[in-house]
């Protein structure tokens, strides 16, 4: 009976005048307009840091890990920049990987062109893909482009050669994108490792310094010779239009530090969540990450950062909206900041957080809630009587549900949580344990920051 009274209702809404206007002015219009590649829809992301991987610092010797971290769950590796390195004005004895000195050259150091096509191809072989980093900003002093285009670089008041501005990269000097002849030579670099190298797509350095005019243009070119995918270290709504599948959440990383070691708790992580939900386009994909080798290596270690609440951190990392990223050495329980110009290598040993990051790429793989962008479920608010200390947080996708609770405190807290919207039996990632929610609120006694994801069976 009450179907018929909503159909009945549903066919008089045009005699009431209710119908919604057709006026094409008015209707909802997607801002992202790039199609993500499919094989993105449930990755996770993993930096390589090529020269402090191994003793060795090659391809060859990082081939060597590929099994462990494609057992892991890692499906992008991001390579960071394997192009020879400046000599004049270097930093350090070994210099730093953004200061290239030739765009389509290969640090001897790292191997030959032949040793990384090798690499990248042993990675596909295993159903993993490659970004390699992209420094598009700057060169090294001594790149040849200096001399033969001197007209591509911004220049002082003087007329010199000049840092980016404002920043302190001695080491470098700044490209001018207002030369048309010099942005077809830097997309035509872009297209040349995709074609020689059959990459899959870039990490984009300080990708806002560089005109979003160049990048809708340079990712419009990549994709007619496949899809490609592109993460741009930045934090903006822009570059999502036609540019970039992925922007780095530098303000998560900023918030969960203030929840943990600055003692915020999870207040400090409110409106950060509202402005993923609220402000960023839908579909758009936003890097997760408590490490990566910026933080790593100027700004302390993953411990030093987040203290006791470290797994909190990584945890939720893992299962919020997003896609999780590890760093060199993470999973191996990395404890200090590994040197930036200078020999340094990990210290590899078994870990528990390896573990930890297996079965959260795991659950993101099978779990329909935790994908990328539209493929992926929203964020939904969950209410509990300890808001000042306890996240929690609900996601949904075809009938694929993961409830995550988070003490982001040093104390035990007896918590109650609104649950009459997700009645179910839950077992929990870490441990097995099995939660019936059956009521409208569910106590939960929580450990000082102990994590729960909860999945739905």
């Amino acid at each position: 009976m009450n179907s018929l009274k909503y159909l009945f209702l549903f066919l008089l809404i045009p005699f009431l005048g209710l119908s919604q206007t057709k006026d094409s002015r008015y209707q909802p219009k997607p801002y992202v307009q790039l199609k993500h590649p499919e094989w993105s829809k449930n990755a996770t992301i993993y930096e390589v840091n090529i020269r402090q991987y191994t003793k060795e610092g090659t391809f060859k010797a990082f081939e060597k890990h590929l099994p462990r971290l494609k057992k892991m769950g890692v499906d992008i590796l991001w390579l960071m920049p394997v192009h020879p390195i400046g000599e004049m004005h270097r930093k350090g004895k070994l210099g730093s990987y953004y200061s290239v000195k030739d765009f389509k050259g290969v640090n001897p150091d790292f191997g030959t062109l032949k040793d990384f096509k090798n690499l990248v191809d042993k990675i596909h072989s295993m159903g993993m893909y490659v970004v390699l980093d992209w420094v598009g900003n700057h060169s090294a002093w001594d790149n040849p482009l200096a001399k033969e285009h001197p007209d591509w670089y911004t220049k002082s008041r003087e007329g010199n050669f000049q840092p980016t501005p404002w920043y302190d990269w001695d080491d470098v000097i700044d490209f001018d994108y207002n030369n048309p002849d010099f942005r077809e030579y830097m997309t035509g670099v872009l297209k040349y490792w995709v074609k020689e190298a059959n990459i899959d797509g870039y990490r984009c350095d300080v990708a806002g310094f560089i005109p979003v005019d160049f990048w809708e243009n340079a990712r419009e070119e990549l994709d007619q010779i496949k899809p490609v995918f592109m993460l741009a270290e930045w934090e903006s709504r822009d570059l999502y239009r036609k540019s970039f599948d992925m922007t780095y959440s530098w303000t998560l990383w900023d918030k969960l530090k203030l929840a943990t070691t600055g003692e915020k708790g999870a207040n400090a992580l409110y409106e950060y969540m509202a402005h993923d939900v609220g402000s960023f386009p839908y579909d758009s994909y936003r890097m997760l990450f408590t490490d990566n080798h910026d933080k790593n290596s100027w700004e302390g270690n993953q411990y030093s950062n987040f203290g006791k609440g470290l797994e909190t951190a990584m945890a939720l990392c893992g299962t919020a909206n997003g896609m999780p990223l590890v760093y060199s050495g993470q999973e191996a329980g990395l404890d200090r900041s590994l040197a930036f110009f200078e020999k340094d290598e990990i210290v590899w040993k078994d870990h528990k957080f390896y573990g930890m990051y297996q079965k959260l790429f795991d659950l993101k793989h099978k779990n329909q809630a935790l994908w990328n962008g539209k493929w992926g479920g929203e964020m939904i608010r969950v209410t509990n009587d300890q808001m000042n200390d306890v996240l929690s947080f609900y996601r949904e996708k075809n009938d694929n549900s993961v409830l995550s609770i988070f003490n982001f405190s040093d104390k035990s807290l007896p918590t109650s949580v609104d649950t009459k919207y997700y009645f179910g039996q839950y077992r929990e990632l870490f441990t097995g344990k099995i939660f019936n929610i059956d009521s409208e609120k569910t106590t939960i006694n929580l450990k000082p920051w102990e994590y729960l994801v909860l999945v739905k069976n």
